[in-house]
């Protein structure tokens, strides 16, 4: 059974990007969803079983690093892997982020083989 990989950014162009870098990555996810900030990702892993998360960091409404403070408070999703994709990849807010339970991060802009370097090993 293929993985589901749950994409959050506020920008509808992005998440496209990010999806088909998935695909150019050899990356095997048989379900790709999205979310436009950390509330609706919210509402995304509380309806559907999601093996990985990739967040962007800057949103409105809920940010990810707010994503990821409430996703550490729920039992039910506080284990699935995130991996940041921001072009904040300073070690500050990374740190903080890592802190708070992201797997890694990816610069934007970035290449399939950079995101497949920090994925694959996720999976």
């Amino acid at each position: 059974m293929g993985k589901t990989v749950l994409i959050v950014d506020d920008s509808n162009t992005m998440r496209k990007i990010v999806s088909r870098s998935l695909r150019q990555a050899g990356l095997d996810f048989d379900d790709i969803l999205e979310a436009g900030d950390g509330q609706q990702a919210l509402e995304v892993l509380g309806a559907n079983q999601v093996d990985l998360v990739l967040s962007d960091i800057n949103m409105p409404n809920m940010n990810g690093i707010e994503f990821l403070r409430a996703k550490a408070e729920n039992d039910a999703i506080k284990e699935i892997p995130v991996v940041m994709i921001s072009t904040e990849t300073g070690a500050d807010i990374i740190g903080e982020a890592t802190a708070l339970g992201a797997k890694g991060a990816i610069k934007k802009p970035f290449t399939p083989d950079s995101v497949n370097d920090i994925i694959a090993p996720l999976l």
